[in-house]
């Protein structure tokens, strides 16, 4: 299947698994996601750092993730993170579907070493994200450390997500990881279901 220019495409649909993909004149992204996988990741956006920080993601929170990338690298790492954050974002919308029956919120905090880092979400909708990681220098490997906000900002926006994300830590490679376990771990709680629910998590009956 094709995906049209701009736009982000299902490809592929099966319960909680899904296949989304976009393409622009600068990226090409393909991402599949099960919810309820076992935190099998590969992943190749060619930005290395970025690579090990989705795949801790997706291995703390035992999604099965396969992200494909291609971008326009020769001219900065920018867009290539920013499109591969809005199609994963995209996926974990797909794949919750109506929400329906989650615990839709989820807190974790993980240490690395010196670093500390803490997630809370909700994942009911509504997009939000607010990131306090006091980096020290520019980037991590070939990931500008200014994009790791950004990434987070972007996926919170397509996934219809809050995120809280904030630590401390001399180490920027130390607090990076850090803080992609502890989204992913508690991503893994909100997206959980939740066996006493039936329906939304809110009183007002619907999300957003």
């Amino acid at each position: 299947m094709t995906t049209p220019l701009g736009t982000t495409t299902v490809l592929e649909r099966a319960g909680r698994r899904v296949t989304v993909a976009r393409r622009t004149r600068e990226t090409e992204v393909t991402v599949s996601l099960d919810l309820d996988g076992g935190g099998r990741c590969s992943i190749e956006t060619g930005v290395g750092f970025y690579d090990h920080l989705l795949g801790s993601l997706g291995h703390h929170g035992l999604f099965d993730i396969e992200i494909r990338a291609t971008g326009d690298l020769g001219v900065d790492e920018h867009h290539t993170v920013e499109d591969v954050a809005l199609v994963l974002g995209a996926a974990f919308a797909e794949a919750l579907g109506d929400r329906a029956g989650i615990n839709r919120f989820g807190e974790a905090a993980v240490p690395m070493d010196e670093a500390l880092a803490r997630a809370v979400v909700d994942a009911g909708g509504r997009p939000y994200a607010v990131v306090a990681l006091p980096f020290r220098s520019l980037q991590v490997g070939a990931l500008p450390l200014q994009l790791v906000e950004h990434a987070l900002e972007s996926f919170a926006r397509s996934g219809g997500l809050t995120i809280h994300v904030s630590g401390s830590g001399r180490n920027d490679h130390h607090l990076a990881e850090a803080a992609f376990k502890a989204l992913g771990r508690a991503l893994r709680v909100a997206c959980e279901p939740d066996p006493r629910r039936t329906g939304v998590a809110s009183t007002k009956g619907a999300l957003g």
